[in-house]
C-alpha cells in the first residue's frame, strides 16, 4: 500500500514539475538597495517593476537615496528618483540610467556576492555605489 501511494504522489509531482516548465513567469517585481559613497554614507532604496520579459532584462521604478553618515545636522538628506535598470549576462552584469533630484546618473556593475560598481552623476566625482537586488 505505501509503495503506491508512492507513485501516486510521484506522478503527481511529475506533473507539477511539466506544468512549471511550461509555465511562463508573468512580469517581475525587485527590491533594490544599496549603500553608496566611499564610506557608504549614502543609502538607496526601490522598488522595480519588469518592463518587458527578455533579454536583457529590463527594469524600472522610483527609488530614495538618503543620506546616512555621521555629518548629517538637520537630519539626513533625502533624494528621490528614477532608475531602469538592466541585467546582462546571466545576470553578472548590470548597467542603470538614474535621475536623482534631477540629475542624469550611470552606474555599471559587476556581480561578485552583490553588485559593486561605479555611480556617475553630472556635475559630481563618480562614487562606488554596492547594490542588492531581491
Amino acid at each position: 500500500m505505501p509503495r503506491a501511494t508512492w507513485r501516486n504522489g510521484g506522478a503527481a509531482l511529475l506533473g507539477a514539475v511539466a506544468l512549471s516548465l511550461c509555465y511562463t513567469l508573468p512580469l517581475g517585481a525587485m527590491e533594490i538597495l544599496g549603500q553608496a559613497g566611499v564610506l557608504g554614507e549614502w543609502e538607496l532604496t526601490g522598488h522595480l517593476t519588469e518592463s518587458a520579459p527578455g533579454a536583457p532584462r529590463q527594469f524600472s521604478g522610483p527609488l530614495k537615496m538618503k543620506h546616512v553618515g555621521i555629518c548629517t545636522q538637520d537630519g539626513p538628506d533625502e533624494r528621490a528618483g528614477e532608475i531602469r535598470l538592466q541585467i546582462t549576462g546571466a545576470d553578472s552584469q548590470v548597467t542603470a540610467e538614474l535621475v536623482l533630484d534631477g540629475a542624469p546618473c550611470t552606474y555599471s556593475a559587476r556581480k561578485t556576492r552583490n553588485y559593486e560598481g561605479t555611480l556617475s552623476c553630472e556635475g559630481r566625482a563618480p562614487v562606488p555605489l554596492l547594490v542588492w537586488l531581491k
